[in-house]
């Protein structure tokens, strides 16, 4: 169930990824941030909203909303920008709070807003200390591109 706004008590890992500036679409038990440091064009932060530490922790309504969710992120990622494929990325080493790092991947460089965009790790893992270099005004039109693509 989406909501309009952003929850009002945004946990550690929302602020750390700039929450509330960042937050894309807010649903009921997870928010959907863009990543500030974008690793690959469209990267994205999925941070749930319930004080689990841990994946099992979540509750049952928070799995269900979660298969929706991923569903708007992938047709979303694919009408902005047409990835090649997707990684979800559950680290959780630094930031504690239950978030996946959503990664669209690249198999050719691509261009936004005057910025050529590399995904340094095609067709590996993931390469997440090469980031793309943006700043608030290039973060600001991918996050109001997503908004306008967002089912």
């Amino acid at each position: 169930m989406m909501q309009n706004s952003v929850p009002s008590d945004c946990n550690a890992t929302m602020h750390k990824f700039g929450a509330p500036e960042t937050v894309i679409r807010a649903y009921q038990y997870w928010s959907v941030l863009l990543r500030p440091a974008q690793a690959t064009l469209g990267a994205l932060v999925l941070v749930a909203h319930e004080p689990a530490k841990a994946f099992s922790e979540l509750s049952v309504a928070s799995f269900t909303e979660l298969h929706e969710i991923t569903r708007h992120i992938e047709l979303t990622l694919s009408r902005a920008f047409q990835y090649d494929r997707i990684n979800y990325l559950m680290l959780m080493m630094v930031d504690p709070d239950v978030h996946f790092h959503v990664l669209p991947r690249y198999a050719h460089s691509k261009s936004f807003a005057g910025v050529e965009f590399v995904d340094a790790g095609w067709p590996a893992v993931p390469n997440l200390s090469q980031i793309n270099k943006t700043d608030t005004n290039i973060n600001q039109q991918i996050m109001k591109h997503l908004r306008t693509c967002w089912p």
